[in-house]
């Protein structure tokens, strides 16, 4: 690039997530193609998820407000509003490019305001299932749709939830909505050997007992609940079979009491946030996904870039991402039965994933990802100079 353009990325939080550890390594994919990227997140009050260090260690500079947080008080929205306002109107960033509701809203609303000459947010998944009540949730739309108007472009990470975005929802027309696949920095899954025993040893797992995990924020929508109901049942016909489950949250305590009030604390392991993720996959034998709502879900990328076989609801966009079912077993929603056979089959008959090992390197490389987003951002750039001569 002749002059180095400068992008400002806004996210809510920096804690492990798909959206955070996206945004950072967008970052830091674009910086080497010559763009000047900041990222910018509200302050983090945990420790154990705290992605800061991962930013700093792929050389990607980050600022933290105070008052950019993931809530409906008015006056905290003021105050982040505020301090992304001028944050902007500092930097003058050529474009400002958002994710996550909070962030989105806020930072596309001060991103105008302050006349920035493109704006971008990435729907990573649509908060109208499975996260509030009704009355919320006709908020988050009304501010989605606002949102869309702030915008020049929206990306969606599948066709399923573009879809979803300009006909069931009506945020914006389905042409003013690009999808591009979710991409990552995948290559230590793909060197990772099966079976390892390095995580089993941590938790005190026996190196032959069949394990199966779920790993995600624990969180309602995620449904764990359907999880461990899913484990009793399989603990009753199979007692050597041991489950995981790997992240925190606000339903852990609640979870915790319902894997003993099941009888399951010695066959369930809850481990917190967990850093090294290579070393999960290939210590387990299937990786479970039981959400209510999803849209391109991050574990079940890196389980199949290692491996690692899948089982999921059929929710949001995890049958695009599994191609129909070719790459990991799909179950109806909140279906206890369906999700233990599947679970059972697949300890019983692993399947071969090196066909989508080698599908999901190709189509989630974060290399991928970041030659497509410099192509649209200097698309709209041409598009703003052009109307403006």
């Amino acid at each position: 690039m002749s002059d180095t353009t400068r992008v400002m990325r806004i996210i809510t939080h920096l804690h492990i997530s798909g959206p955070a550890l996206q945004a950072v390594l967008l970052t830091n994919r674009l910086n080497q193609l010559g763009y000047d990227g900041l990222l910018v997140a509200g302050k983090s009050l945990g420790e154990d998820d705290n992605m800061v260090d991962i930013a700093a260690n792929y050389g990607v500079e980050t600022i933290e407000l105070q008052h950019l947080d993931r809530t409906v008080n008015p006056l905290t929205a003021w105050r982040g509003f505020w301090q992304l306002y001028r944050l902007i109107k500092e930097k003058k960033p050529h474009i400002v490019h958002t994710h996550t509701t909070t962030a989105g809203f806020l930072g596309r609303l001060a991103a105008r305001m302050a006349g920035v000459p493109v704006v971008v947010h990435t729907m990573h998944v649509h908060p109208f299932r499975g996260y509030y009540n009704r009355f919320r949730t006709q908020v988050f739309i009304f501010v989605e749709r606002w949102g869309a108007y702030l915008s020049d472009s929206i990306i969606t990470l599948s066709e399923g939830l573009r879809k979803e975005l300009s006909q069931t929802y009506h945020i914006t027309s389905r042409n003013r909505i690009t999808v591009l696949p979710i991409g990552f920095d995948l290559q230590a899954f793909a060197d990772s050997k099966r079976h390892q025993g390095d995580f089993r040893q941590t938790w005190d797992i026996l190196a032959d007992a069949p394990l199966v995990g779920i790993i995600g924020r624990l969180l309602p929508v995620k449904n764990h609940s359907l999880f461990l109901q899913a484990a009793k049942h399989i603990h009753a016909q199979n007692p050597s079979i041991r489950f995981v489950i790997v992240g925190d949250g606000d339903d852990r305590l609640s979870l915790e009491q319902q894997s003993r009030a099941m009888g399951l604390s010695d066959v369930v392991t809850f481990t917190g946030w967990q850093r090294q993720m290579d070393a999960i996959y290939r210590d387990l034998d299937v990786l479970v996904i039981s959400s209510l709502n999803e849209g391109t879900p991050v574990p079940i990328i890196e389980a199949l870039a290692a491996n690692c076989p899948v089982v999921a609801t059929d929710v949001g966009g995890i049958a695009e991402l599994l191609d129909g079912g070719k790459w990991g077993k799909l179950v109806p929603s909140g279906h206890v039965e369906a999700l233990c056979r599947a679970i059972l089959d697949t300890l019983e008959q692993p399947p071969d994933t090196r066909e989508a090992q080698e599908t999901m390197l190709r189509r989630y490389s974060i290399d991928r990802l970041a030659q497509d987003i410099d192509s649209l951002y200097r698309g709209l750039l041409a598009k703003k100079i052009s109307a403006s001569t």
